[in-house]
């Protein structure tokens, strides 16, 4: 029962929101096995302003062993 979160700058349209998704739950059903109503995905949006103390250190520069790919950008 996977559950996936984006988190990502605000200001996306809902058609990327939905296409993302979607193409996010092919990617586990294809790699997982999962069917699709196994599959749920939240997406988050930030202020960019926030981004460095909402997300990026909490999310990432506190967590490395849970990353699996990494930024190429360190805000901090």
């Amino acid at each position: 029962m996977p559950h996936v979160i984006v988190k990502m700058y605000s200001g996306r349209a809902e058609s990327h929101k939905k296409a993302l998704a979607e193409e996010i739950t092919r990617a586990i059903t294809r790699t997982l096995g999962y069917g699709d109503a196994s599959v749920s995905v939240s997406i988050e949006d930030v202020a960019p302003s926030d981004w460095a103390e909402e997300v990026y250190r909490p999310d990432i520069a506190d967590k490395p062993e849970q990353l699996y790919k990494k930024p190429g950008y360190n805000p901090l």
